[in-house]
């Protein structure tokens, strides 16, 4: 498939998934992986980061901290963000998950499985990870696990956890 073709798709695929604005995190010098068993996008790079991975389940992007990055310059809070109390910002840092009573706010349009960036008050990346409850039922909720961390900005090495 020809280059501005895939770019098309990835683009396509970040308006379905993250809404009007997203495409602009794929930026015309990006770099695709494709898969070596199915020939399928798998990674997408941007000047050798990794910024997605594309979920073969779903067809839906897997965010690294690179790529909620360049979500975060694209689209302005509160969109896709999750902020936390600030007690518990070393925590998410190192990968912990995020409960509902620790939620200061939500982008109230967030659903169950959707990806979204954890921040603190000041807007800064601690995490990146999948929703686990709506967004407008966090407040209301005083247990559980609000947010499933996948990757903290304090985590050590390259395998983020599953």
């Amino acid at each position: 498939m020809q280059l501005s073709r895939v770019i098309e798709v990835l683009r396509s695929i970040a308006i379905y998934q993250f809404g009007p604005g997203a495409e602009r995190f794929i930026p015309d010098n990006v770099e695709v992986v494709f898969s070596k068993r199915t020939g399928r996008i798998r990674y997408v790079l941007v000047e050798g980061r990794r910024i997605a991975t594309l979920r073969a389940s779903d067809c839906t992007f897997a965010l690294s901290l690179d790529g909620a990055r360049l979500l975060q310059k694209v689209l302005p809070p509160p969109r896709l963000r999750v902020v936390v109390a600030e007690e518990i910002v070393p925590f998410v840092k190192r990968g912990r998950d995020v409960f509902c009573k620790h939620v200061a706010s939500a982008d109230p349009f967030l659903r169950p499985g959707d990806e979204t960036i954890v921040v603190d008050s000041g807007d800064q990346l601690l995490a990146v990870g999948r929703m686990v409850v709506p967004a407008s039922v966090i407040k209301q909720l005083s247990r559980g696990v609000a947010v499933k961390v996948r990757r903290g900005i304090g985590m050590r090495g390259d395998v983020p956890r599953a």
